[in-house]
């Protein structure tokens, strides 16, 4: 069947904050980048191939019926075109806050090669290709990866037709959301989580991959 809908944000978006979102709105299980540490023998041979060229959505997006973060959304276009009645939201934040925590987290983590532990090579091999090679064009430097950031969303907006497309930030919370996949507004409040330091907690899963 697909997926229903999917977030073409980078990560440090607020994405890990809208799959729980979307898992409470029923729309779960949402593929996150936990979700591919969580099950790393079959979800990072198959993200390696999808770098490579050889994309199986079907295989990678078993079983789940929502998706966000990386390594999503630097597929979104074919994910698009692959499930053309999903509905994507574009999860965002100011370029600059996005930049100090991506920065801060994500690729200080990816450049950081000498500390890799070896368990985790194969999972952060991976995600060098899809997100510094894909989605920033193999820039590093603060304004590449800003312009990246901006390239992004200036695409995802340009491409998809505004009846299918949210853009979306964490402060929005549940009306916007909610009434883009027409669903009741929960009496919870919305998710808030994947601080700096949860973030790094995260990964540590990764040493045992």
């Amino acid at each position: 069947m697909g997926v229903k809908v999917f977030s073409a944000g980078f990560g440090r978006t607020g994405t890990l904050s809208l799959k729980l979102a979307l898992e409470e709105l029923g729309f779960g299980p949402c593929h996150h980048m936990k979700e591919v540490l969580e099950n790393g023998p079959v979800q990072v041979p198959l993200w390696h191939a999808a770098a490579d060229g050889r994309p199986d959505f079907a295989a990678i997006y078993k079983g789940y019926n929502s998706a966000v973060d990386w390594p999503t959304a630097a597929f979104w276009r074919e994910l698009a075109a692959a499930n053309p009645e999903a509905k994507v939201i574009l999860s965002t934040r100011s370029a600059e806050s996005w930049y100090s925590s991506f920065s801060e987290t994500i690729l200080v983590s990816l450049l950081a090669k000498d500390n890799w532990p070896p368990p985790a090579v194969p999972w952060l091999t991976m995600v060098v290709k899809v997100v510094i090679d894909r989605s920033l064009g193999g820039r590093t430097d603060k304004e590449g990866v800003i312009a990246a950031f901006h390239r992004q969303e200036a695409a995802v907006k340009a491409e998809i037709p505004a009846s299918r497309l949210l853009v979306h930030t964490a402060k929005d919370g549940w009306e916007p959301l909610c009434a883009f996949l027409g669903v009741p507004v929960p009496a919870t409040p919305y998710p808030r989580t994947n601080s700096k330091e949860e973030f790094f907690e995260l990964i540590k899963g990764a040493d045992k991959t």
